[in-house]
């Protein structure tokens, strides 16, 4: 979608996409965008560049309001969308939609809160007067990941647009039609044409002529972290140029021997588990005193096998669903393959799930491994598949330097009742987002208003956090005035 115009960009070829629930389903083709069509998007977000960014922030956020509503409005249609294109259970599928919904309001309410960004300084003398004022960019180009594939480019678009700037999007290839819903409640909100512009394609093509064009003004992206670091190295080459990206994450929980066992077994196992691990915020790693480590793994088995139901997406007793594909499985299978080879020992999980309606999708077991060195691989490599790794520990200042030891810093947990404790995980983990004592998921479920999202070290490029106050303002840069009152 370019300018508003569906593009028939269907002679480069489609690509079809099956349902990871089940590959016989084909969710949606898709024509193959082209280096050519990515110049054509960039061209019109530039040309509509001046008259979106000149248009006044109430305007602005009138339109994206209405959007949010929408999004609300039509919230079964993207849950659907979602559990067939990404596999993703219906619960955590409705509760997208109103976040992305969420993340919309926030951030028109935060402009509207500083007044577009406008804030008068201290008179240089009599008759003058100055003032900072925060401006867009121009073109923003999003490239958004399919695993959050309606909240995360929401949440990516929404601010580029908010602050005035235009937006040349690459959705992933895996989830165009989530994609498409945005585009479709952005239009009907009444956002003109040439704003927004929707380029379905490869990497190596449409992510390619994003980062390479001199139009395109900033770029927000959520992926890998090899991706996000290649982005941020080579984005800019005239002169400095935005780059925010958010890149994943290995998270860490930390258990000590004063911790409510029950309730961190709980929390691990949402964490770990839930979109069948397939979040950034995912808990991938546990560290535990050793004088709690069996009692704690044998209620973190008895709450995954009884509660950690796996299942076809739309199904009401579902906890989660499939893995995205075959490579997803292959990475799975290969973590496995290596803890074993290494010594270690599977204490639930470890097997693909072939039976009934599940034999034609990507179903694997959610997966804990222990008995491995804590500088094995998967205490390191971010997998993304619902697999967790526990390591015993004789201290809390051991667990945290286990903790930290990795290149990522995004989400963190910790569990346990004594203050202490809690204030010296949070004085000393190295993340972006940090929870203690969470029963809803040791490391995961940021929420617009409630609770900031973003990362430190390898996971993040801001230091500054999304849903949050300070976030909104990376989108816009500052020019400051000084005006002389004859």
């Amino acid at each position: 979608m370019i300018n508003g115009v569906l593009v028939d960009a269907s002679e480069h070829g489609e690509q079809a996409h099956a349902s990871p629930a089940d590959t016989r389903l084909t969710v949606s083709y898709f024509p193959k965008a082209t280096q050519e069509d990515a110049i054509e998007a960039i061209r019109a977000a530039k040309l509509a560049a001046n008259e979106w960014g000149r248009t006044s922030y109430k305007e602005r956020i009138a339109v994206m309001r209405k959007a949010a509503d929408l999004m609300v409005e039509r919230g079964w249609q993207a849950a659907a969308i979602m559990a067939y294109e990404v596999g993703k259970a219906r619960g955590e599928s409705i509760a997208e939609v109103y976040e992305a919904a969420e993340i919309i309001r926030y951030n028109c309410d935060a402009i509207e809160r500083a007044k577009g960004f406008v804030y008068e300084l201290s008179s240089p003398g009599k008759g003058q007067r100055t003032r900072s004022v925060l401006l867009p960019y121009g073109v923003f180009g999003v490239i958004a990941p399919w695993n959050f594939p309606v909240a995360l480019f929401t949440g990516m678009t929404s601010c580029a647009l908010i602050s005035g700037n235009t937006v040349v999007a690459k959705p992933a290839s895996e989830s165009p039609v989530s994609a498409y819903f945005l585009w479709e409640c952005l239009r009907d909100a009444g956002l003109p044409d040439g704003v927004f512009n929707l380029v379905v394609g490869p990497a190596s093509q449409v992510g390619e002529t994003i980062r390479a064009s001199e139009s395109v003004d900033g770029i927000a992206f959520t992926g890998s972290y090899d991706v996000g670091m290649y982005l941020y190295r080579n984005f800019s080459t005239t002169y400095p140029k935005p780059v925010i990206a958010e890149m994943g994450g290995k998270n860490p929980v930390i258990i000590t021997e004063n911790a409510d066992l029950d309730l961190a077994a709980e929390g691990v196992a949402r964490g770990a588990f839930g979109f069948s691990g397939q979040k950034c915020s995912a808990t991938s790693r546990v560290y535990i005193d050793k004088r709690v480590k069996g009692d704690f793994l044998d209620r973190l088995v008895d709450f995954t096998s009884k509660k950690i139901t796996v299942g076809f997406p739309t199904e009401r007793a579902s906890f989660t669903g499939p893995v995205m594909n075959n490579n997803a499985v292959q990475t799975w299978q290969q973590a496995i393959d290596d803890s074993v080879a290494a010594g270690g020992r599977v204490v639930i999980g470890g097997n693909r799930i072939t039976d009934g309606e599940l034999a034609h999708g990507y179903y694997v077991q959610p997966t804990v491994v222990d008995d491995l060195s804590p500088e094995h691989r998967v205490f390191r490599d971010e997998l993304f598949v619902p697999f967790l790794a526990v390591q015993e520990v004789e201290s809390l200042e051991e667990g945290m330097r286990l903790a930290n030891d990795v290149q990522f810093g995004l989400t963190a947990g910790v569990y346990s009742n004594d203050e202490r404790e809690v204030q010296y995980f949070y004085d000393n983990i190295q993340a972006g987002v940090t929870y203690s004592n969470r029963r809803a998921g040791a490391t995961t479920g940021a929420w617009p208003q409630n609770n900031t999202f973003g990362g430190w070290k390898g996971s993040g490029s801001t230091g500054h956090n999304a849903f949050g106050p300070h976030y909104l303002q990376h989108f816009m840069r500052e020019q400051s005035r000084w005006i002389v009152k004859e």
